[in-house]
């Protein structure tokens, strides 16, 4: 039975690939904050999953969980989560999403050299670490050149992960483009959109204030960009692989879909505006991934178009202010 390491576990991309591996009959263990363990203990996602509670702050602590699991597996997924979060606290941010993924790539080389056994370790990359772009779309080779500093320190975490590969760590990053689903928190503009959406649907009225609502990005479907997760872990070769549907829409786009499904139908408009409050200080450019090398040589497809990710995020939303309603 393999033995994997998830931090990030009660987040959207950790919580499907928990339930993935518990399936695949994994005994998979889970680094939480102390604030949030006991709501993960009493979730049905973490059923199966043995929690520990730590911080990404805590390098002995880190180092403790990997040495003691002595995983075949480590998934980094956790750490500082927004863009926006990332200026307003930005020291924090380089310390989580930065300096803890050395402690950890560190750790799992450390037990690679004692046990004598291979440690595959996946670190979730952004998008975001290629910032302002020359080209597009985006592949593994495009220069890392970071716009805020959520993708300066995805990108010293991207950096050191080649290094401890160059060290003979098997070692894969997911350069992961736009990924969503209904388990995002409304913190993130598109979960923001699709359960407004939903209640302007119930209310009959109502407004969406986003930022810039010409902001193109390349959005997917999140339990397919943790699939490709678990290929690139597995893959006979650890290397960098960008995850992306390959299409981009506009913020002013999904806002549509979203309320038409909904029903708003051709009134989608009146429901939308756009807020200087909202905008970044700095946004990176047209971002869309080509995600050839891992179409070639993991054998990973998206599986979800744009307008049914949306749509699976509206339906749910609407379930839920249903079931709001009637409470």
């Amino acid at each position: 039975m393999a033995r994997v390491v998830i931090t990030g576990v009660t987040g959207q991309d950790g919580s499907y690939l928990a339930e993935r591996l518990v399936a695949e009959g994994a005994e998979v263990h889970g680094l939480v904050r102390a604030s949030d363990a006991a709501a993960a203990a009493s979730d049905a996602l973490a059923r199966g999953v043995v929690l520990h509670e730590g911080d990404l702050g805590d390098e002995d602590g880190l180092r403790r969980l990997v040495d003691e699991v002595e995983p075949d597996e480590v998934y980094n997924l956790a750490g500082i989560s927004s863009v926006a979060q990332s200026w307003r606290e930005p020291v924090l941010t380089g310390r989580l999403s930065g300096l803890s993924v050395t402690v950890l790539l560190d750790a799992a080389a450390r037990l690679q050299d004692r046990t004598g056994r291979r440690v595959a370790f996946v670190q979730a990359s952004s998008s975001e670490i290629f910032g302002d772009a020359a080209v597009s779309p985006q592949d593994e080779s495009t220069p890392v050149r970071p716009v805020s500093p959520y993708g300066a320190a995805k990108a010293f975490a991207h950096h050191a992960a080649a290094v401890y590969r160059g060290r003979g760590l098997h070692v894969a990053t997911c350069i992961l483009f736009n990924h969503e689903s209904p388990r995002r928190p409304t913190t993130f503009v598109t979960r923001k959109i699709t359960s407004a959406a939903a209640r302007i649907a119930r209310e009959g009225s109502g407004t969406i204030r986003l930022g810039n609502l010409a902001a193109r990005r390349d959005w997917g479907w999140a339990p397919d960009y943790v699939d490709a997760m678990v290929r690139a872990a597995r893959h006979d070769v650890p290397d960098d692989f960008v995850v992306a549907s390959g299409t981009t829409h506009t913020v002013a786009e999904f806002a549509e879909a979203a309320l038409r499904r909904a029903g708003l139908g051709d009134d989608w408009a009146d429901h939308v505006e756009s807020d200087p409050e909202f905008f970044r200080p700095a946004d990176a450019s047209v971002m869309v991934g080509d995600a050839g090398k891992a179409r070639r040589e993991l054998g990973w497809t998206p599986s979800v178009t744009f307008e049914e990710v949306v749509g699976r995020m509206v339906d749910h939303d609407l379930e839920l202010a249903e079931r709001e309603a009637g409470a």
